[in-house]
């Protein structure tokens, strides 16, 4: 009987384990289907008419933000190899 116990509970984890792993994937390709830009028919003939794609960007980047980045990059102390 502990045996029959121990491998249905065995069984309920392993479903369950299986289940939120499904779970996971299906969350991230959602994730991914919604950043991954589309070109369709209606985007290739602005292309084709105006030579750019313009597109409604959620979030616009700041260029004072890219700039400090930038900045505190190249401020950085590079450490130098050591010599064998």
């Amino acid at each position: 009987m502990l045996y029959f116990a121990l491998a249905l509970l065995s069984a309920f984890l392993v479903g369950l384990l299986g289940a939120s792993g499904l779970r996971l994937r299906l969350r991230l390709r959602e994730r991914l289907a919604r950043s991954v830009p589309v070109v369709d028919d209606r985007a290739v003939s602005q292309i084709l008419e105006t030579g750019v794609l313009s597109a409604d960007d959620d979030d616009p980047l700041d260029p004072d933000e890219i700039d400090e980045e930038e900045r505190r990059f190249w401020s950085e102390s590079q450490d130098e190899p050591e010599e064998l």
